[in-house]
């Protein structure tokens, strides 16, 4: 009975991660065939007042999203953790009073951490921050697609737009979490097994947001990110890394060629420690200098690689191996 239920309860976590697999890469595929059905057929109408809704309801993405704690606190999300498994890690505490904009590092191929931590209660934030409500930031570009977008903001995940993020680190009253993947999607074609590699140097913006809005920083690193999925070789300067830089600046979004067990889409079975540094506190500033903007970046850099320092040797990074910046 009891290799019968673990065996059961691999199947369970496989199913939750290939689910997850879909919606990522098809499911915005499938809700948007859903609807050209819908409109072509004798429930036309039922398509055409979701559409005049949508229309009404275009801002939402921009404005907080709309979370729903139930689909957060979906059982699936569970076999979903266990699968890797998942864990988040607390370093010190933060002050619910106060909006946080959180780094995350690195990208991976589909910040499998990200969405596990701050998307879902399945790793227990809202346990282990109270008083925080987490909000992932995405690519705009999502949420142009009907029902697609719907579905994913239930967890959590809004716009990536400068808007977005300043409507939520502005909310007086504080307990707002801006979740940005620093490296943006660029980040993860250089997501390979063992990569320590993050885009940094040039990316400021969400710097000068943090100072405009006077949110505190907050440096996280997702370890064995890079250890779920197996990338086809694409070095800098190849025609593979051509097409790809071409492509992400066409549509806006990464294609990086992977592959995870037995050369399918299913992810490698590696733990994902997602490590939460402390705050950063920032001054506000309005309208920030070009010096305060680097002052703060330099000092991020700074606390991102000392947290990746402290914490590496304890989730199987060797002591000789350090961050790669570009």
């Amino acid at each position: 009975m009891p290799a019968s239920s673990s065996c059961f309860r691999r199947c369970l976590q496989v199913f939750a991660v290939l689910q997850w697999v879909f919606s990522f890469l098809g499911l915005a595929q499938v809700c948007l065939a859903l609807l050209i059905f819908t409109l072509r057929g004798q429930a036309w109408i039922l398509a055409v007042l979701y559409l005049v809704w949508l229309y009404g309801d275009r801002d939402t993405p921009q404005t907080g999203g709309r979370r729903s704690a139930w689909v957060r606190n979906w059982a699936i999300w569970r076999h979903f953790r266990d699968y890797f498994p998942i864990s988040l890690v607390k370093t010190a505490e933060l002050d619910p009073s106060q909006n946080y904009l959180f780094g995350f590092h690195p990208h991976g191929i589909l910040v499998i951490g990200a969405f596990s931590n701050f998307c879902t209660e399945a790793t227990g934030f809202s346990r282990i921050f109270p008083g925080l409500c987490p909000y992932l930031l995405m690519l705009p570009c999502w949420f142009h697609l009907p029902l697609f977008r719907d579905y994913i903001m239930c967890s959590g995940l809004v716009s990536s737009t400068k808007a977005s993020a300043a409507h939520l680190l502005s909310r007086p009253g504080g307990g707002q979490v801006a979740v940005l993947a620093v490296g943006g999607p660029l980040e993860a074609l250089e997501a390979k097994p063992g990569a320590l590699s993050l885009r940094i140097r040039n990316q400021k913006g969400f710097v000068k947001l943090a100072l405009e809005h006077g949110a505190s920083l907050v440096p996280v690193f997702s370890f064995g990110e890079n250890e779920v999925f197996q990338q086809s070789p694409n070095p800098p300067g190849s025609w593979v890394r051509t097409a790809q830089e071409a492509l992400q600046r066409l549509l806006g979004v990464a294609l990086p060629l992977f592959r995870g067990r037995l050369g399918l889409l299913l992810p490698f079975r590696a733990p994902i420690h997602t490590v939460v540094g402390a705050p950063i506190p920032v001054q506000q500033s309005p309208r920030p200098s070009r010096a305060e903007v680097d002052a703060l970046h330099a000092l991020y850099v700074e606390r991102l690689t000392r947290l990746f320092e402290e914490h590496k040797e304890r989730y199987g990074v060797p002591a000789d191996r350090h961050l790669v910046l570009t």
